[in-house]
């Protein structure tokens, strides 16, 4: 008998389907099919033909595909009794539960004492998919792989999107022809990385950011993952996402992946970006006051590293403060002896040799200049060299002899003492300083992956957000190495990188909204020379790729000339002037025709503004700037445009190009499909065109 269920929003259908109560395979997932279509003639329209060389029936590629049924790719769970005998289950429908917008399929294998559930939900205004896999048994067993419910990947697809990525450079994009056989990704480095975000964009032939469609996945997990994208002999395609192997150490009796985010797009990429950018920002993040404009954050740490003085921290507020900075959060170095990167981490106490009355007098003089403030912690760390690890050595992860990251070792997050000892301390420190904000870091990978350290983390962090529910809390691991949305529901921001090189930036953010919207993505103004690739980048282009993100400051203002500090003013109150509709604005990420130009166009949702940012990251091979065609607008409706900064035109600019001269009145069908030609630029320069419907 053929069992079908479907979950709709009103641009896509998903449909899942089984005969004989096998596990359910989705047979159906793409632009919305009619409300009274025939889901059993679909499910049989999908059936392939046996040819030579074939099993006599081909094997589902189901929701969790199994050994025992000779699938021939890559199985959905792998287990093993507690003495390593491999077990094979086969699973039959025990229950379909559907209501509104959810679907759980549960199937049990009584032969083995084993349950397998399937839980999908749709969001029909952000149109992501969240589905996950929960495994329970009936004795313990060994847990090697459970693959989050498998979808399918598109067969018009010709290649698969990924990323990598390194300490300064994350976000790279990788492209990957679809071939015979699989390409695998895990991360074992048991936090996110730089090097492995869980994320794939599966475009179809054809496909743009603007048109086409796509599927694209995330892996909402913080402990390290896998990925498996796999073409079979017969051509079908599969995508599963888990857990990274083996970081169930213990034999337990209930398994659970983390939420799979999955988005179809008829739009483009950027119609599974946006999805992705609505669902983290309006259903994943869980902010402290919504109504509250996210604050200009001023940051000491490239100004003074772990040298403070309150007169110098002090005279920097002021400048912050001056500059329109609003929030001012203090980095590492304030607390036990830490002089360097060497030394007390774990030792969670105010420096009474740098701060003798407590942070109290520098809280109260960013306070006085209408500053929040905010302060930095790497709870899930400790130093060799710390009062806390002498008294506790057995509170390290890990061997003695291990490898330490940049001196310093990870706490055994797993241990209730040790998430009580980080309560207490990072609790006190709360409440006897007018804290609103946590930059909460993670500088090193786990000695061994362990999913165990993830849970941990994520119950400390949620005790602490229980106690102090006005604090937000920022994720940084080395910049970029802890970003997903597992961590983001428990955050309001992440640090999308330690290079605050603005020619770096603007190729990390570009791609990085793929997944991530303005609100949450960190982004500042560095220091005229960037202290991480030695670059010197004009404060102009340095200020407007922190103003495509949440802006803010890490430079020292006192290395800055007064016409710098003019201009940084300038663009932050503009940022401060629009951030209300940006916050909600969708980023899209143009088609340049310029290989040299990175561009996107941040569009109100109301569809009423938008502004361009326009990046010269390098020479063009061309004398003219190319039309940039813009997207997402009405084509028989008009726009003013306008060049922001027409002020910043070079002497070589020598024409007279209409946008310099002031704005324009053009057709949303132009503007896409002709494009916005711009004036003449040098590279690693900015471009900011704001547009309003007229």
């Amino acid at each position: 008998m053929i069992r079908c269920w479907r979950l709709d929003d009103d641009r896509q259908s998903l449909v899942l389907g089984s005969d004989g109560d096998r596990l359910a395979e989705m047979v159906y997932w793409g632009p919305r099919l009619p409300d009274g279509e025939d889901l059993a003639t679909v499910y049989r329209a999908n059936a392939l033909d046996v040819t030579g060389g074939m099993l006599d029936a081909n094997p589902e590629l189901s929701i969790c595909p199994e050994a025992t049924r000779s699938f021939p790719g890559q199985p959905g769970l792998i287990l093993s009794t507690g003495d390593g005998t491999p077990i094979l289950p086969k699973f039959r429908l025990a229950e379909a539960q559907e209501g509104g917008d959810r679907l759980v399929l549960t199937y049990a294998d009584d032969a083995h004492g084993l349950t397998y559930a399937a839980s999908f939900g749709i969001d029909r205004t952000t149109h992501v998919i969240e589905a996950r896999s929960i495994l329970r048994a009936r004795a313990p067993v060994r847990l090697h792989w459970l693959s989050a419910p498998v979808f399918p990947a598109s067969q018009q697809s010709d290649e698969m999107i990924d990323m990598s990525g390194r300490w300064c450079g994350e976000f790279q994009l990788n492209r990957t022809p679809w071939t015979a056989g699989m390409r695998h990704r895990e991360n074992r480095t048991g936090r996110t990385g730089h090097e492995h975000f869980p994320g794939l964009v599966v475009p179809c032939r054809g496909a743009t950011n603007t048109r086409g469609h796509a599927q694209a996945f995330h892996y909402g997990w913080s402990g390290g993952h896998r990925m498996v994208a796999e073409e079979l002999p017969d051509g079908r395609r599969q995508i599963q996402f888990g857990h990274a192997t083996g970081l169930e150490t213990a034999p337990g009796t209930r398994f659970e992946t983390a939420p799979l985010y999955a988005v179809f797009s008829q739009d483009g990429i950027n119609g599974c970006a946006v999805a992705f950018q609505r669902h983290l920002r309006d259903r994943i993040v869980t902010w402290p006051d919504p109504d509250r404009p996210r604050p200009v954050h001023y940051n000491c740490w490239e100004a003074v590293y772990f040298d403070h003085d309150l007169p110098v921290l002090c005279d920097i507020a002021d400048r912050a403060a001056a500059l329109g900075a609003e929030r001012f959060v203090l980095d590492d170095g304030w607390f036990g002896k830490r002089d360097d990167d060497c030394r007390a981490l774990g030792d969670w106490e105010v420096d009474p040799r740098k701060y003798p009355n407590g942070l109290g007098p520098l809280i109260d003089r960013v306070h006085q200049l209408g500053m929040t403030f905010g302060i930095w912690f790497e709870p899930e760390m400790i130093n060799p060299d710390s009062d806390t690890f002498r008294a506790n050595p057995h509170w390290a992860l890990g061997d003695g002899d291990q490898i330490p990251g940049r001196q310093q070792m990870t706490l055994n997050m797993a241990l209730p003492e040790v998430q009580g000892f980080l309560f207490d301390r990072i609790g006190k420190v709360l409440r006897d300083n007018a804290i609103d904000y946590v930059k909460w870091d993670h500088n090193r990978v786990l000695p061994t992956p362990d999913a165990a350290q993830t849970r941990g983390t994520y119950a400390l962090i949620d005790r602490l957000r229980g106690a102090f529910p006005h604090v937000e809390i920022e994720s940084c691991a080395s910049g970029g190495g802890r970003i997903d949305f597992g961590i983001l529901s428990r955050s309001q921001r992440v640090w999308l990188s330690d290079s605050n090189d603005a020619l770096e930036r603007l190729r990390m953010q570009h791609d990085a909204a793929l997944f991530l919207p303005m609100a949450v993505t960190g982004s500042h103004v560095g220091p005229r020379t960037c202290h991480t690739s030695g670059r010197t980048l004009d404060i102009r282009f340095r200020a407007w790729v922190a103003a495509q993100r949440h802006m803010g400051f890490e430079m020292d203002p006192r290395e800055l000339s007064a016409d710098e500090a003019r201009l940084l003013g300038d663009v932050t109150a503009w940022w401060k002037s629009n951030r209300d509709w940006l916050h909600r604005a969708d980023i899209l990420r143009l088609d340049s025709p310029d290989p040299a130009v990175i561009a996107e166009q941040q569009l109100a949702q109301d569809g009423t503004r938008f502004v361009v940012f326009a990046g010269k990251a390098a020479t063009s091979g061309q004398i003219a700037p190319r039309p940039l065609p813009l997207t997402r607008l009405a084509p028989d409706a008009r726009y003013r445009v306008e060049l922001l900064n027409r002020a910043d035109a070079g002497p070589l600019s020598r024409g007279d190009q209409p946008l310099k001269s002031g704005p324009l009145e053009l057709n949303g069908g132009y503007l896409m499909n002709h494009g916005l030609t711009l004036p003449w630029a040098f590279p690693e320069t900015m471009w900011v065109i704001e547009g309003t419907l007229i």
